[in-house]
Order: C-alpha cells, then sequence, then structure tokens
C-alpha cells in the first residue's frame, strides 16, 4: 500500500473512533447555538472586576468557536460593554474548550483528561481576566451598558425592539427550533469546521505514521523544557478545539506526556499570530501580553500538575490509548455516523470548489474587458 492510503487508512481509525462523540458535540452545540446567545447575557460581563471575569470565562467553556471565530464576538462583547477583563476571559476559555472538542476529548484521549482540559481553560481564562481588570481597569467602564442583541434566531422575523421577546415566543413551535438548531449545527458550524478537522485527523496520521517513538519519548516525554517546546509549537499554530484532539491523541501515542499534549491542546486553539492585531484592537497592547503572557505561564503548569497526576494515579495514557477499543458505543453505529459526516464534509468541500470556479468564471469577462 502506498504512503497515501496508509496515512488515509490511520486517519480513518481514528476518526471513526471519534465520530460518535463528533456528532453528539455538533447536536448540542447547534442546541446551545438557538437557546444559549452570547449577546442575551452580555449584561453580566460588564459590572464588577470579579464576578463578569467569571462568568465570561464560564460563558466561554462550552461555546464552539476557534480562535478566529471567538474574535467578532469577542468584539461585539466589548463593544456592547463588557469590560476588558470580561472579554479577555471569553476570548481564552471560549477557543480552548468547547462542547465539541470535550466530547471528541474523551472519545480519543480519557476521562481524566476530558476533565482537566475545560478545567485548565476556565482558570486560566479567569486568571488572565483578573489580571487584566486589575491592572487596567477603567472606571468609566461601569457606565458602559450592554446592547442585548434579540434578533431572531430562527429566521430573523422579530428584531426584539419592535416585536417583544413575550410576542416573539409566539412565532415558532419547539420543532422549528430544534431543527433550525440541528441545522446550524451540522451545516453551518460543521461547514466552518469541517476543513481543520480534516486536516487534524490527516497530520494525526501522518505522526501515527512517520514520527520516530523513540525520539518524542526520549524528548517529548515530559519535563518543563518539554513544555516550553510544544508551547512554541501552539502559540504561532491556527488550530481549532476539535482539530487539535487527534493531533495530541496521536502524539501520546508516539511518547509524549499528557501534560505537554495538554499544553499543545490550551496553547494552539487560543493563539494564532494572524489574530493578534484584532486581538491589540480589542484588548490594547498591554492586554495582549497579559493575554499571551497567562496562556503560556498556565499552560505549562497545568502541564506539569497533569504529568505530576497521572504519575501519582499510576496511569499511562499512551498504553490506555494503544489498547483501548470502543466498548461504549457499538461498531455499526460508529461506522454509521463517520460516513455521515464524511459524506457532509465531502460536501461541504464539493460545494466550496463549485462556487470558487463559478466566481472565476463570472469574473473572466470583467478581466478581459
Amino acid at each position: 500500500m502506498n504512503v497515501i492510503g496508509q496515512i488515509l487508512l490511520a486517519s480513518w481509525a481514528l476518526f471513526l473512533e471519534a465520530a460518535p462523540y463528533l456528532f453528539l458535540g455538533l447536536l448540542v452545540a447547534g442546541l446551545m447555538y438557538l437557546f444559549l446567545s452570547p449577546q442575551a447575557i452580555v449584561k453580566h460581563l460588564h459590572r464588577g472586576r470579579v464576578s463578569s471575569v467569571f462568568k465570561a470565562a464560564l460563558l466561554g467553556i462550552p461555546l464552539p468557536l476557534c480562535s478566529c471565530g471567538v474574535l467578532p464576538a469577542a468584539a461585539s462583547l466589548r463593544k456592547q460593554g463588557a469590560n476588558k477583563g470580561a472579554t479577555a476571559a471569553f476570548l481564552i476559555s471560549t477557543p480552548e474548550s468547547g462542547v465539541d472538542s470535550v466530547a471528541i476529548t474523551y472519545a480519543l484521549l480519557d476521562p481524566l483528561m476530558t476533565l482537566i482540559r475545560p478545567l485548565a481553560a476556565f482558570i486560566t481564562a479567569f486568571a488572565a481576566g483578573i489580571m487584566e481588570n486589575f491592572f487596567g481597569w477603567d472606571e468609566s467602564e461601569k457606565g458602559l451598558l450592554p446592547v442585548v442583541d434579540l434578533k431572531c434566531r430562527v429566521d430573523a422575523c422579530c428584531d426584539g425592539q419592535n416585536c417583544p421577546p413575550e410576542e416573539h415566543k409566539k412565532h415558532h413551535t419547539l420543532p422549528e427550533k430544534l431543527w433550525k438548531g440541528i441545522r446550524y449545527g451540522f451545516f453551518d458550524l460543521y461547514r466552518e469546521l469541517s476543513g481543520w478537522i480534516l486536516v487534524g485527523f490527516l497530520v494525526a496520521g501522518v505522526i501515527t505514521l512517520w514520527l520516530p517513538q523513540d525520539l518524542t519519548g526520549k524528548y517529548l516525554g515530559g519535563g518543563f523544557l518539554t513544555m516550553l517546546v510544544m508551547l512554541a509549537a501552539g502559540i504561532p499554530t491556527y488550530i481549532c478545539a476539535t482539530a487539535s484532539t487527534p493531533v495530541a491523541a496521536a502524539l501520546i501515542l508516539k511518547g509524549v506526556s499528557p501534560g505537554a499534549a495538554l499544553v499543545f491542546l490550551l496553547a494552539g486553539p487560543a493563539t494564532n499570530v494572524t489574530s493578534l492585531t484584532v486581538l491589540t484592537q480589542v484588548l490594547g497592547k498591554r492586554g495582549v501580553v497579559i493575554y499571551l503572557g497567562s496562556i503560556a505561564i498556565f499552560a505549562v503548569l497545568f502541564g506539569l500538575a497533569t504529568d505530576w497526576l497521572y504519575s501519582f494515579l499510576g496511569i499511562s495514557l499512551q498504553t490506555k490509548l494503544a489498547t483501548s477499543a470502543s466498548e461504549l458505543l457499538p461498531d455499526w453505529l460508529h461506522l454509521a455516523l463517520a460516513l455521515l459526516l464524511a459524506i457532509l464534509m465531502f460536501t461541504f468541500f464539493v460545494r466550496t470548489i463549485a462556487a470558487f470556479v463559478r466566481a472565476r468564471i463570472a469574473a473572466t469577462p470583467q478581466q478581459q474587458n
């Protein structure tokens, strides 16, 4: 079998394992989009140096937004009255976690890492927000009033002003709302994430086949320097939380310590070089320094603590992943959901390519003129 075929098979094996949990994550994310709007609770994010940060960090944990997708949401929160600390907390906790990434972490890693990952994201976000508010608090922010967006998320039938929320509740049935949430999760959100998810599983396949286990076990098996290496690899990289999980699983199978993999899971989704300009506009230069410094410091600390915890509990995550099998769900369900998600992904790519070709054809006569 050629090399490409081997990579595809290794990637498919990981995707097959993760499919039911990815499916569940997309379903919950779609329902959250409809029933839990960040704009609707922004009123809690503009008062208090501590309470607003706590709420923003907690709000960001389940939301399925990547490091670029979270930027417009955070900018909107800031414009609508959220203070800088709450905005910074939201910017960190949201891309580092999410219901989709938590589900796939459980599928590809283990329950302990599934708990550690969102906990680390929350504490990192909370600490960064607190530092931002105590070192850069502006008393004038107390006067900012939130502007809550009450526009209908089903079909934009109401703007929330001319149509009161009490009246709008009568416009759509529960099945209509559920269907809209499902469409968002499996069509809108999955279309945005599918490219990165594909890249994540392909990279995991490459790591599984080509990365020498002796090399990673020797140089990335744990310790402070290992955490710094993974931090340096994660900070400039753009990869969403869901797509980073199969990469982390492949690295652990090759001998990378759980703590080092956690550093990558925290730093990779929360930062990338392309977002720094926007972050500077939203938080200011000092805010960006606090943002990046908090991620770096807490990622390393949690990485070291995670390695200690696995050692203390006597758990070898590498051995566990190498010998684990899908016991909770039947094989046919894994296969059916993997095929469904793969078909959706292929459909998205075909439509994207077709739209690109049509745009090029439409632009050709104009270029000739």
